[in-house]
């Protein structure tokens, strides 16, 4: 008994572009996908990549200070320590700019997550052109 379910393939009349003629609406669509696929698959790749130094970096760039904070408080009565960890604290920058990108701590967290967004988003957008090919 055959349900809307089944696996069977339906039965296809024969074209003439199936007698060994191109099918070139077919291969067209196949190679657009192709070329989406791979561009997808190429952003998913660079995303994984990148994102968890990213996203490591900002992280330890905001714990840095409390760090040295800590670093601090243990640090005693000795004033020449004190001084030299006053001094390492005061060098942490709380932003850098690099050319007109501001980068921050949290907007460095914040691109990590992103990039790791944009990475499921392209492995989904792949698994779909492959199955669409």
């Amino acid at each position: 008994m055959d349900s809307p379910f089944s696996n069977h393939a339906p039965a296809r009349a024969s074209s003439p572009a199936g007698r060994g003629g191109l099918n070139m609406p077919r291969i067209l669509r196949v190679g657009v996908w192709a070329v989406f696929y791979f561009l997808f698959y190429l952003v998913q790749q660079v995303s994984e990549l990148v994102a968890p130094l990213v996203l490591i970096l900002g992280i330890g760039w905001s714990a840095l200070p409390h760090i040295i904070g800590i670093a601090n408080g243990v640090a005693g009565n000795d004033p020449q320590t004190r001084d030299m960890i006053a001094h390492v604290a005061h060098s942490i920058p709380d932003h850098v700019e690099m050319g007109s990108h501001l980068l921050t701590p949290s907007s460095l967290v914040f691109d990590g997550l992103l990039l790791m967004a944009a990475a499921a988003l392209c492995a989904t957008l792949s698994t779909i052109a492959a199955r669409t090919m």
